[in-house]
C-alpha cells in the first residue's frame, strides 16, 4: 500500500487508524523481540494495519504456531488476505479485538502466549479499550504478555489498572518515535 492510500484510510478513519504512516521495521523488530517463537503456540495480533508486524510474527513464527490477526478496516483487512493467502497456520480476521474470544473458541485454541498490538488506544473509545484490555487478560495465558505500542506515555496509568507489571522501552527510529509497553499480569 502506498504511503499516500495509508494516509487516505487515516483521514477516513482516525479512530481506528492511529498513525499518518505505517510503522517502522525497527519498531516491527521491538515489538516482536521478546516473543519465545520456539515455545509459543499461538499468537493474536490487534489492529496490523498493511502488516508490519504480521510479517515479523510470520518469519519466525513455527509452522505450527496459531496466528489470529484482528483489522477492522476493510480495505487493509483485504490486503492482509491477500498478501498472506498461502501463509500457514495464519487467520485474517476483519473483526475487533473485542471477539478475541469468541474466535479461540472458533479455532480451537484455549488460551495465547502473546499479543501484539497496534491498536490506537489514545484515540479508541473508552468502553472499547475496556472490552479489549478484559478480553485480552482473559484469554492470555498466565505467563503471557500483552505488547503494545503508543506514541506518548499517556496511556501508561490505564495500562496499569490491567497489568501488574510493564516495561516501556523508546524506538527513536520510528517516525514518530514510539513507546513499547511489554505487559504481563
Amino acid at each position: 500500500m502506498t504511503p499516500m492510500r495509508f494516509l487516505s484510510q487515516y483521514i477516513k478513519h482516525p479512530r481506528s487508524v492511529g498513525a499518518v504512516v505505517p510503522s517502522s521495521r525497527l519498531l516491527a523488530e521491538q515489538m516482536v523481540a521478546s516473543i519465545n517463537f520456539e515455545s509459543a503456540t499461538c499468537i493474536v495480533e490487534y489492529g496490523p494495519g498493511t502488516g508490519v508486524f504480521t510479517e515479523q510474527l510470520i518469519q519466525k513464527k513455527r509452522q505450527d504456531t496459531k496466528l489470529l490477526v484482528f483489522e477492522t478496516n476493510k480495505r487493509f483487512y483485504l490486503l492482509l488476505k491477500r498478501k498472506y493467502r498461502g501463509a500457514k497456520n495464519v487467520f485474517i480476521i476483519n473483526d475487533s479485538a473485542e471477539r478475541v474470544s469468541h474466535y479461540l473458541e472458533k479455532y480451537g485454541i484455549m488460551k495465547v502466549d502473546h499479543i501484539v498490538s497496534g491498536l490506537p488506544f489514545a484515540s479508541l473509545p473508552k468502553e472499547v479499550s475496556e472490552k479489549i484490555l478484559h478480553e485480552t487478560k482473559k484469554v492470555l495465558n498466565a505467563d503471557g504478555e500483552f505488547i503494545t505500542f503508543q506514541y506518548t506515555k499517556f496511556k501508561e496509568k490505564y495500562f496499569k489498572t490491567h497489568f501488574s507489571e510493564i516495561q516501556i522501552n523508546k524506538v527513536f527510529l520510528n517516525m514518530p518515535p514510539a513507546f513499547v509497553f511489554k505487559c504481563t499480569r
